[in-house]
């Protein structure tokens, strides 16, 4: 079985011990104690185990360790920079853009990827790029306005 030793993480190289099949998301979990990235529901379906593979989502809980090794992964636990939230992280607080909080993480992350692509989304795209990420508590009105506000604050920046 091939293994993986080696996987770059938020801007840092970690060392890992895992067979090139194992998810990518038991592998931050597990092996690099990055807990932000959430297991839903193990089939790609719900998004909660989003994280930037070379700055496009995918899905931690589908993709092995093996596809991800080349790649520049990044988790929530990487948006923020000496000592200040992300910009999205920053408006998800601000509107209360959650309740239980367990979605969160991969709905920052896809936001973060949009606003890479596009940073000043209509509400029609904001909703596109977001479908698919499911919050069971329903916040999406504040998780829209939270994609707005981080918008115009990165575009002030």
């Amino acid at each position: 079985m091939a293994r993986v030793t080696e996987i770059h993480v938020n801007g840092k190289r970690r060392a890992i011990d895992a067979d090139a099949e194992a998810s990518l998301l038991s592998v931050l979990r597990d092996q690099v104690g990055l807990t932000g990235t959430k297991f839903g529901c193990g089939e790609g379906q719900c998004r909660a185990c989003t994280v930037l593979a070379d700055g496009k989502p995918i899905h931690s809980c589908l993709t092995s360790v093996g596809e991800a090794a080349n790649k520049q992964i990044t988790t929530i636990e990487g948006l923020a920079k000496d000592g200040k939230l992300h910009p999205v992280q920053q408006a998800f607080l601000d509107v209360e853009a959650f309740q239980c909080g367990y979605c969160t993480s991969g709905m920052i992350m896809t936001a973060v990827a949009l606003l890479d692509r596009n940073p000043d989304p209509d509400v029609k795209t904001i909703r596109q790029s977001m479908q698919g990420n499911i919050c069971r508590c329903g916040t999406y009105p504040r998780i829209v306005e939270a994609i707005r506000r981080a918008a115009a604050a990165m575009k002030k920046s």
